[in-house]
């Protein structure tokens, strides 16, 4: 698994947002690569620095699901146009973060349409401040924010597809959509599903491990052997291995509810190993076995 855009998530994070508009974060960016991967017919996946964009191409325009880091803008585009000649008509964001909502202002500039959950545009509104990274996120310019808000769902009927998000709530954070393609039979989770790899859950900002289950039993329901699945950060997926990721977030959740009820430590919990028959297959992200621990314990300990 080609985890390389993620291992340095973090610092890629900390140094975009320190220095957004200055020639450092262009420097952090130049050797990036957008590459496509083909979903379905006129559905692609497109990767880069940050979370994993979608894409539908088509007659009627360009819906493209989150657009990553400002610096990378021209080159998202760039990718862009090498499937379709039309313009970005629509930027659907799937939750806050900036490695999902840091091209906004670029695309809100030259006319894309910019569409969130109703809690996405109130915390892009405002500065931010991500826990867990002890990281000051500043509020979006207004020409970022997205100017269509929902609170349950929202359809687009484009492209030859029906292609509805829904609300998910305090899952990741308060404000997660996932994004259905019917016709196309592909589900962008957002990041309520880290293929490959543990997660990173923002309690800070209204999301919780039993949410993330939640969300990912909501689309095991509407997915089936042949659904393609587009997960927030790691490689293009299937409704199989996000069945076995939906059971290690469940086991390890169960396993430290179990201990928190006998009134165990973290430092008690982490030496018992809760994650350790899980490690080999998802321990190599950015977010190791030991910091995982600690997130769910301190969500699930409120």
């Amino acid at each position: 698994m080609n985890r390389n855009f993620t291992g340095s998530l973090l610092q890629t994070i900390l140094l975009t947002l320190a220095y957004c508009h200055t020639a450092v974060a262009e420097e952090q960016f130049k050797d990036i690569e957008i590459k496509s991967i083909k979903a379905a017919d006129g559905v692609y996946m497109l990767t880069g620095k940050g979370g994993n964009l979608g894409l539908s191409v088509g007659d009627d325009g360009v819906f493209l699901i989150d657009d990553q880091f400002a610096p990378l803008t021209g080159k998202i585009q760039a990718a862009i146009a090498r499937l379709s000649d039309k313009p970005v008509r629509f930027v659907l964001n799937t939750h806050w973060h900036p490695d999902h909502t840091g091209g906004n202002e670029n695309l809100g500039a030259i006319g894309a349409t910019l569409i969130a959950h109703d809690n996405v545009r109130t915390r892009l509104s405002v500065d931010n401040f991500i826990e867990m990274f002890q990281m000051d996120a500043p509020a979006m310019p207004k020409t970022g924010l997205p100017v269509i808000t929902f609170n349950e769902a929202v359809t687009f009927h484009i492209n030859n597809d029906d292609i509805r998000a829904w609300h998910v709530e305090h899952a990741h954070t308060d404000g997660d959509a996932i994004v259905h393609f019917r016709q196309a039979n592909v589900i962008h989770t957002g990041d309520t599903y880290f293929a490959g790899m543990y997660p990173f859950i923002d309690t800070g900002s209204g999301g919780s491990a039993d949410g993330c289950i939640r969300a990912i039993d909501q689309v095991l329901e509407i997915a089936n052997e042949k659904t393609v699945i587009i997960p927030g950060h790691g490689p293009i997926s299937n409704r199989q291995e996000l069945m076995a990721y939906r059971d290690m977030l469940k086991t390890i959740s169960e396993r430290i509810k179990a201990r928190l009820r006998k009134g165990a430590s973290l430092e008690q919990i982490q030496a018992d190993g809760v994650t350790a028959d899980f490690d080999a297959a998802y321990g190599d992200g950015f977010i190791k076995s030991e910091k995982f621990v600690e997130m769910l314990y301190q969500d699930l300990n409120r």
